[in-house]
């Protein structure tokens, strides 16, 4: 369809033949054609623009960060919703916060820390805080503060049938807790507020470890899961094994945020094996959050887990999996604040998971289908271990892996939050319930 006129939206619309389409259409991994983008920045451009889509007959495609692995960011011949220009962060009274849907970590964590604020949030500085948000949010503090979305005390969105609504524990509270883990699923959340934590520096960095056979590998790795099962709540690392990358070989490190002041803390962690390299320091929160750099010529294939334990045979099967070269592994702590909040409170109920484990292999350009399935056949050794799969990181779009995110009681409650707010699933390019 060839669009020339949009009436009240035309001047927030970038077409195919404006100079901003080339970027307009584009998300971190995914690029596409759509018919329109349409970039409001307020909530009444937001509730003109799904008019429009609506109207248009189009799909729609709701955009925040655009880092989602499966592109959803994007599509051919729809309409997108690129919300970057509502990134306005405000500080509301005493430690609560509002957050603009298409803001970026990496801008809010740098305003924060001028009132001696943070959330816990995602790792990188471009990734959404209206995706990550809604997804969970595993971040640097999420043993001491939990989930982003444990943050959440109200947000603002619009309906697919265009009604602005707020929605907090005392108002739409079914909609509130589907918001809170149901994955973008219900509406354009405009506006997110947040209890922020005060929090100045953290204690960041790594520590790098010998591991040169598999036996070592998952040494560390069952090692590193029961200094975590003991270690306070202040500390959250991530178990990093990497694959030789060109002229980089292969190498396993931990990352390290302790978010307090006991560094004693951190000795256990020094025993997991053989200490190569250390470099943790105290920084700014804000610094921490890094950059994310897109695998040029390289197809990733993701997968990730939630375990409720790391034991030996996880361990064991980490251990052999990346063994097999050409995949890497991140496993992250969990527990602490996170494991505490009750399992019905939020549709994220998966919370007596101890760890996240997240892996990645790296495809030539032009990969087959084959070649894919091949990757995750390698991975299932380890995903049939697991407990469920977190949305943040979910590399495929297939129902069985969208269903893996949820109990089946959680699904069914967040059906039926859909049926209510989206019936004829507007919003369906996502992580998809459908209704």
């Amino acid at each position: 369809m060839t669009i020339q006129h949009l009436g009240e939206v035309d001047h927030i619309a970038v077409l195919p033949d404006h100079a901003e389409y080339d970027q307009a259409r584009r998300t971190f991994l995914a690029v596409a054609e759509p018919a329109v983008v349409l970039r409001p920045s307020t909530t009444d451009e937001v509730v003109a623009s799904l008019a429009h889509a609506r109207r248009l007959g189009l799909p729609l495609a709701v955009r925040g960060g655009g880092h989602s692995f499966t592109g959803f960011g994007t599509l051919d011949g729809g309409v997108v919703l690129d919300l970057h220009r509502m990134d306005r962060v405000e500080r509301l009274g005493g430690n609560r916060v509002r957050i603009g849907a298409g803001a970026t970590w990496g801008p809010v964590a740098a305003t924060l820390a001028g009132h001696g604020l943070a959330v816990t949030s995602g790792d990188t500085t471009s990734v959404g805080v209206g995706g990550l948000t809604q997804a969970g949010g595993i971040g640097w503090m999420v043993r001491k503060h939990g989930l982003t979305l444990d943050s959440l005390v109200a947000a603002e969105l619009v309906t697919a049938a265009g009604e602005v609504v707020r929605a907090s524990t005392t108002e739409n509270p079914e909609l509130f807790w589907g918001l809170r883990g149901g994955a973008g699923n219900f509406g354009v959340v405009t506006a997110f507020e947040l209890e922020a934590q005060p929090v100045v520096t953290v204690r960041f960095g790594t520590m790098a470890f010998a591991a040169d056979r598999p036996d070592a590998v998952a040494d560390l790795v069952e090692r590193w899961g029961a200094v975590m099962r003991a270690a306070p709540d202040e500390l959250t690392t991530i178990l990093g094994l990497m694959p030789a990358m060109g002229d980089i070989p292969a190498g396993v490190v931990l990352f390290v945020c302790l978010a307090g002041d006991d560094t004693s803390a951190l000795d256990p962690l020094r025993a997991i094996g053989a200490l190569t390299v250390e470099d943790v320091t105290e920084r700014p929160y804000a610094s921490v959050l890094d950059e994310p750099h897109r695998p040029e010529g390289a197809v990733p294939v993701v997968d990730n887990t939630l375990v409720r334990r790391v034991d030996r045979p996880l361990a064991e099967a980490v251990a052999t999996a990346y063994a097999a070269g050409g995949r890497m592994f991140a496993l992250r702590s969990l527990g602490g604040a996170f494991g505490r909040v009750d399992p019905a409170a939020t549709a994220f109920a998966l919370r007596d998971a101890e760890a996240m484990v997240l892996s990645g292999a790296f495809l030539p350009a032009g990969a087959t289908e084959e070649q894919v399935a091949g990757a995750r056949a390698t991975w299932r050794a380890v995903g049939d271990l697991g407990a469920g799969t977190y949305a943040g990181f979910v590399g495929s779009p297939a129902p069985e892996d969208v269903t893996a995110i949820w109990p089946s009681a959680t699904l069914e409650r967040l059906r039926e939050v859909k049926r209510a707010w989206d019936p004829d699933n507007l919003f369906r390019r996502n992580l998809n319930i459908a209704p």
